[in-house]
């Protein structure tokens, strides 16, 4: 992964754009042994950037447009660490299987992950939010199949992105015949975890270093 920074300081840089990866695991969300072959990573875009409608094609990967928002993804040097939200349309679907084209609603979805573990609704499924810029985008996805954007040097397989964001789905927070929405929580943010994650000083905590 390079970051291009080089890409950013331009006067006008190519668009951001927005994926998303959802992971399941096998034995948790889906059946041990995978008897049905049922995919075990989603791909998806919000269709918000570049007015992609379709889908988007990333590194050879195929990313469908699904009715989705994303939000709550912003940092601060101080406070409390984001736990981001992801709300999916229940009216529209999600592509199950890329080979019959099967879609299904996303309340389908969680009663096939439920039939696995229940009551599970997707916890600790992975969440990742992918940020490459238009210019690193496969050439497929333009009509003159010829990406205008890319001025990089992708031979080595490098390619013009910010850090990959990852998370885990923590838990349902909304299920409705409209909308399904999961909290997430970020890899260092979650319940049990001992090894300190964090650097605390007195500047963010002043009592640290303090006795009473």
């Amino acid at each position: 992964m390079a970051i291009p920074f080089a890409e950013l300081n331009k006067i006008n840089p190519s668009s951001i754009i927005e994926l998303f990866e959802l992971e399941l695991t096998v034995g948790t969300h889906i059946t041990t042994g995978n008897p049905l072959g049922l995919p075990t990573v989603y791909r998806f875009h919000a269709g918000a950037n570049l007015n992609n409608f379709g889908e988007i094609v990333y590194r050879q990967n195929s990313y469908q447009r699904v009715a989705v928002k994303a939000e709550g993804f912003e940092k601060t040097g101080s406070g409390v660490i984001p736990r981001p939200t992801i709300t999916f349309s229940n009216l529209g679907g999600i592509i199950q299987n890329q080979q019959t084209q099967q879609v299904i609603t996303m309340s389908d979805f969680l009663i096939g992950v439920n039939q696995v573990t229940p009551n599970n609704d997707l916890i600790d499924a992975k969440f990742t939010r992918k940020l490459p810029l238009a210019s690193s985008l496969d050439d497929e996805n333009f009509i003159t199949e010829t990406n205008p954007f890319n001025t990089a040097d992708t031979s080595e397989g490098l390619d013009d992105r910010l850090r990959d964001e990852i998370f885990t789905i923590d838990r349902k927070a909304i299920e409705n015949r409209q909308i399904i929405q999961f909290e997430l929580a970020a890899a260092h943010d979650l319940e049990n975890k001992l090894i300190p994650q964090r650097v605390v000083t007195r500047d963010i905590f002043p009592a640290v270093g303090r006795f009473v």
